[in-house]
């Protein structure tokens, strides 16, 4: 069983956060096509929520486990009935808790399994990235700064500032600050962002950096690595269960990219968006058929059946 749900603003007026949620049995898939990050998990219940925050009321929705531990939190204004019904023809209860006393909320929401997810749907605000830039100048400033007194000898004006640093920040519990005063981790991130997309931009690589990402490990080999963890790892060849083609498919609104075999059996299911033009260059480097398909009502289903027993 497949089902799409509609989704409203995040907070009442605004804008729509470009969330979709996907049933499939007991499994829920939730794709947030703004940042491209897709989650797929088995929760016990669905758990809508709100509670007034000074003068704003806080909605969400939150995946639970069977301890009732928080899985996935999806803030936003989500719509009763379309919600009502995706739970029903999807099998997971759904507690609609909105008008319990927001202590009680407060204490569900604070309980998160080890790995919880938030998605936004959402796009950073603009003073975000600003800020962003400014932390990475800060960086870099810092690390010449640095890195110039370590030339010159001074080490009495380096031991002096790194205890100012830390002086300050235990002072002072400030995110933003520890990152501004941590110069080569501003320098070290967008570094390996944009090693990341060159390797992309070679066809060495295909997928987010913050994954899941495919990779090709040598000429016959081929992994999904998800942050620094290998999710799962395929020999590329024409024998069952080795890695032969790629499918690169849409279904109405769902995108999302599979690994087959050469009888076409399903080795593993990545949804979300992954660019054609990337993907391309990846299969012709990993020699690798690629197929790019908009897949019927039924083609959808079948390939989701299959890919429950092969997906973890």
């Amino acid at each position: 069983m497949n089902e799409l749900l509609p989704v409203a603003g995040a907070t009442k007026g605004s804008r729509c956060p470009e969330t979709i949620l996907t049933a499939d049995g007991d499994s829920l898939t939730v794709t947030d096509n703004t940042s491209g990050h897709s989650v797929r998990l088995t929760p016990a219940q669905l758990y809508q929520y709100g509670y007034e925050h000074g003068d704003s009321s806080v909605q969400g929705l939150a995946a639970l486990d069977s301890d009732g531990l928080v899985m996935l939190d999806l803030p936003g204004e989500w719509h009763t009935p379309h919600l009502r019904s995706f739970a029903a023809r999807a099998g997971i209860p759904l507690v609609d808790a909105r008008g319990r006393p927001s202590r009680g909320v407060h204490k569900v929401l604070a309980s998160r399994a080890p790995g919880w997810v938030r998605l936004h749907g959402l796009s950073r605000p603009s003073f975000t990235k600003w800020r962003k830039t400014a932390f990475i100048c800060a960086g870099v400033i810092g690390l010449c700064v640095m890195a110039y007194l370590a030339y010159a000898g001074l080490w009495a004006a380096w031991r002096g500032i790194s205890w100012i640093g830390r002086l300050i920040l235990d002072l002072v519990d400030a995110k933003w600050l520890l990152v501004a005063l941590s110069p080569a981790l501003m320098v070290i991130r967008p570094v390996r962002a944009r090693i990341h997309r060159r390797r992309v931009d070679k066809g060495s690589i295909v997928g987010p950096p913050q994954g899941p990402y495919l990779a090709g490990k040598g000429r016959w080999k081929l992994q999904i690595i998800q942050r620094n963890a290998v999710i799962a790892d395929f020999s590329v060849g024409v024998d069952i269960n080795e890695a032969f083609s790629l499918l690169l498919y849409s279904y109405e609104d769902l995108t999302g990219l599979v690994v087959l075999d050469r009888m076409d059996h399903v080795l593993h299911h990545l949804p979300g968006r992954w660019p054609a033009n990337d993907v391309d260059r990846f299969a012709k480097r990993q020699e690798l058929l690629l197929v790019v398909e908009r897949l019927s009502r039924e083609e959808y289903l079948d390939l989701v059946k299959r890919a429950r027993t092969a997906t973890p």
